[in-house]
């Protein structure tokens, strides 16, 4: 078994990362690498780059709080980790395709609305006409609750019957199973890693699932305001259902060999099979190049 005892030391930290086009991002406590694989020639390009010390600063110390900015940099992080894998299978066909500057900037901008549009403020309009009573408040919040998590699980399914997409979860798969190897220390090889789970208690779709239950529990004593009343509470409380999430799945991650807590977060894993599928070992391959290239220079910055 493969000696990965003075990185997992180093900084107490836990890795994690995302799919992109034909690659994954994984980030460590100070440095973040995005490995996509060229469609033409097969070759692995990797791009590292240092993270935002909000990981490590002083807010990253205060429950509740430190959330919402980890969150809005790993947003961030991630897009730009989209925008290059995209540039990188985009130039494989067209050598003058970009994704950076204004186009990027645009599509992460497009993309963001439409999610809080969708996922926000819909469910709430259609809970309204479903439940047109002021004096039925609880069973709106359940219904408002229950229409946001069957627009995350049909968009899940939707997008999932995409050939790109499939792909894309194929990817998220493997950086599953990449890390899941690694926190067991296991060889990180491909034979390795093959036969960890792609599943995993940090998973931003086990995230989103937590922000669907902690809405409800928000919005809750709220009743059932007015419509415009309603959105306009719905965007203001956002910052607070996602902090207050992001610590749900801080403390599930880090107690997930409790049995307790592995039976709670039995849906989590559960709605990862919608996002994830068995990676191929090209894809493992590609995995595994990101979270070496994460380690590689978080064992520099341990050893200066």
């Amino acid at each position: 078994m493969e000696d990965n005892s003075v990185e997992r030391r180093s900084l107490g930290w836990s890795y994690g990362g995302q799919a992109v086009m034909e690659g994954v991002l994984m980030r460590g406590a100070h440095i973040s690498a995005v490995a996509v694989r060229r469609p033409d020639n097969d070759e692995i390009v990797v791009k590292t780059e240092p993270v935002s010390k909000i990981y490590r600063g002083p807010i990253s110390k205060i429950p509740f709080l430190r959330g919402i900015p980890t969150l809005w940099d790993a947003l961030g992080l991630g897009m730009q980790a989209l925008f290059f894998s995209a540039d990188v299978v985009g130039k494989a066909e067209d050598p003058d395709f970009t994704m950076e500057g204004g186009a990027g900037i645009m599509t992460g901008g497009f993309s963001m609305l439409v999610g809080v549009a969708l996922f926000m403020l819909c469910p709430s309009w259609l809970a309204g006409l479903l439940v047109p009573g002021s004096e039925q408040a609880f069973v709106f919040n359940i219904m408002e609750g229950l229409i946001r998590l069957a627009f995350l699980i049909g968009y899940m399914v939707a997008v999932g019957q995409m050939d790109e997409i499939r792909r894309v979860f194929s990817y998220h798969g493997a950086e599953h199973k990449t890390i899941n190897a690694y926190e067991d220390g296991a060889p990180l090889t491909v034979e390795g890693v093959r036969p960890y789970s792609t599943a995993h208690a940090r998973c931003g779709t086990a995230f989103l699932l937590i922000v669907v239950v902690i809405s409800i529990l928000v919005f809750a004593p709220l009743g059932k305001p007015s419509l415009l009343i309603r959105l306009v509470s719905r965007l203001l409380l956002l910052p607070v259902i996602t902090g207050i999430a992001y610590e749900v799945l801080r403390f599930t991650g880090r107690h997930a060999d409790n049995r307790l807590i592995q039976l709670l977060i039995k849906p989590n894993l559960a709605l990862q099979k919608l996002t994830t599928r068995e990676p191929d070992d090209a894809m493992l391959e590609v995995a595994i190049t990101s979270l070496k290239a994460v380690l590689a220079g978080e064992q520099e910055m341990v050893n200066t």
